[in-house]
C-alpha cells in the first residue's frame, strides 16, 4: 500500500524517475509495475547496484528499515524512510552512523509536516499568538478491522510493527504536536488491546504529557473507534491569548486574541471541509501530494539547494516519546522523564 504512495509522488516529481522497484513478493511486484512501469528486482543486490539509481525509498515493514538502510548505505544510495524511521530510538542513531559513515543523506517520511496549514500553525506559535499555552492535545481516533491486521503477519507485531495505534497510525500527528510543542518534559500512560485479536500491541493509547513551558498535554491514539466516515486526526492547542483545532489539512478553528491581517485567508482558505478523514477507516484515502512534497525537500537537500527539514533527528523524537508512552504503560502508569536533546 504505502509503496504506491511512493511510486505516485516519485512519478509527480517534476525532477523525478522511478528507476526500479525492488519486492520480494512477485504478485505486489507485478500489481505495482502495472500502474508505474519500471524495472522490477527481485534481488536487493542487483536492485542497489544500478548505477542510475540515487535515491532509495523505504516501504518495508517498520522494524525492518534498518536493515534495507545498511545495505543501501553501503551502496552510496541517499535513503529516505517510511514512518517510522525504525521502531526504537537505538535502531535510529544505528542508522543515523551508519549513513554518516558512508556519506550518504538520511531521512524521514512525515508528509503531514508539508500541508500549509500545518505551517500557517507552526508560524503562529513561533510568533507566539496563544499567549501563554496551557494546553495541547492530540486525538487520533481512528479504525481498523481485524481483517487489516490479519492481512500481514508482521502487523500488530512488536518486532515488526513496533506498536500499535501509536507506532503507526497516530506517529504523524505526534509528530506535529512535537513540532509545534517541543519534546515533553515527561509523560504517563495507559495503553491496551480492546477489540481485535492475535495482535501483540496496543489498539488504544492514552498519555498524559507535561512540557518544559508548563503546558499540559494530551495524547489519544486508537484503531478500535468506529465512524461511518472516519473522523480525521485532530491537534488542539490552547492559551490564554488564543485557540487552533487542526483537523486532517484543515483548521475547524482559528481563534486569536488579537487579530492579524493573514487570518481571514487561513480561514477561508484552510477551513474544515466535509470531506473523507485522511485514512482515518482506510489508508487508501491518503493522499500522495505530501509525500511528493517530502521528496521534493529531500531531493533538493541532496543536490545542495534547501535544507533537509526531517533529518533523522527530527524522524527520532516521536518515536521516542511513543516509547516512553510504552514504558510508562509497562509500569503501571510511572512518570517517565524524557531525556532527549532538542
Amino acid at each position: 500500500m504505502i509503496a504506491e504512495f511512493h511510486a505516485k509522488a516519485i512519478q509527480a516529481m517534476a525532477n523525478g524517475e522511478l528507476i526500479g522497484i525492488y519486492c520480494r513478493n512477485p504478485e505486489k511486484a507485478a500489481a505495482i509495475t502495472s500502474a508505474y512501469p519500471c524495472q522490477v528486482y527481485a534481488d536487493l543486490d542487483e536492485f542497489l547496484g544500478n548505477e542510475a539509481l540515487d535515491i532509495v525509498t523505504i516501504a518495508t515493514p517498520s522494524g525492518a528499515h534498518l536493515d534495507a538502510i545498511i545495505q543501501a548505505a553501503k551502496k552510496g544510495k541517499h535513503i529516505i524512510c517510511e514512518k517510522p524511521l525504525e521502531i526504537s530510538s537505538e535502531r535510529i542513531l544505528e542508522a543515523e552512523k551508519i549513513a554518516l559513515e558512508n556519506r550518504v543523506i538520511l531521512g524521514g517520511i512525515f508528509n503531514r509536516r508539508f500541508n500549509p496549514a500545518v505551517e500557517a500553525l507552526k508560524k503562529a506559535v513561533e510568533e507566539q499568538r496563544f499567549g501563554i499555552i496551557s494546553l495541547c492535545e492530540v486525538q487520533v481516533k481512528w479504525f481498523r478491522d481485524q481483517a487489516y491486521y490479519d492481512a500481514a503477519a508482521w502487523r500488530g507485531t512488536w518486532q515488526l510493527d513496533g506498536g500499535g495505534a501509536l507506532m503507526n497510525q497516530s506517529i504523524h500527528t505526534i509528530d506535529l504536536l512535537i513540532h509545534f510543542m517541543g519534546m515533553p518534559k515527561r509523560l504517563s500512560a495507559s495503553i491496551g488491546t480492546l477489540t481485535h485479536q492475535n495482535i501483540e500491541v496496543e489498539d488504544t493509547a492514552v498519555a498524559i504529557l507535561e512540557f518544559e513551558n508548563g503546558a499540559n498535554g494530551v495524547i489519544q491514539g486508537s484503531t478500535s473507534t468506529w465512524s461511518s466516515d472516519g473522523r480525521p486526526a485532530e491537534i488542539q492547542i490552547s492559551g490564554d491569548a488564543g485557540a487552533v483545532i487542526l483537523q486532517d489539512d484543515h483548521f475547524k478553528l482559528w481563534d486569536f486574541k488579537v487579530p492579524q491581517a493573514d487570518d481571514a485567508g487561513v480561514k477561508s482558505g484552510l477551513k474544515q471541509e466535509e470531506e473523507q478523514a485522511l485514512g482515518a477507516n482506510d489508508p487508501s484515502y491518503i493522499n500522495y501530494l505530501g509525500h511528493q512534497l517530502n521528496f521534493e525537500n529531500f531531493v533538493a537537500a541532496v543536490e545542495g539547494t534547501d535544507q533537509l527539514l526531517i533529518t533523522s533527528q527530527e524522524a527520532l523524537k516521536s518515536v521516542h516519546v511513543i516509547n516512553a508512552i510504552y514504558e510508562s504503560a509497562r509500569s503501571q502508569g510511572k512518570w517517565i522523564d524524557l531525556n532527549i536533546a532538542e
